[in-house]
């Protein structure tokens, strides 16, 4: 009769093995997807900054420019 028990206990236990390895391959799945996913994002965060870079030193006045024609 104890063996019988100690089977039913080893069976339980790699039943939960098996399973927590099944969670354990979805969540790596899930991590290497989110991780491509930001990899983009990151791209278009810098590719919709770059013409802002670029137009930064057209919009700003040069030092010399500060005072208005008139004077």
């Amino acid at each position: 009769m104890p063996s019988n028990h100690i089977d039913e206990r080893l069976e339980a236990l790699e039943i939960k093995a098996s399973y927590a390895d099944d969670l354990l391959e979805k969540l790596d799945q899930v991590i290497v997807r989110q991780q491509a996913q930001i990899d983009l994002l990151i791209l278009e965060i810098h590719r919709l900054r770059q013409p802002v870079a670029d137009a930064d030193g057209v919009l700003q006045p040069s030092a010399g420019s500060d005072r208005p024609p008139h004077y």
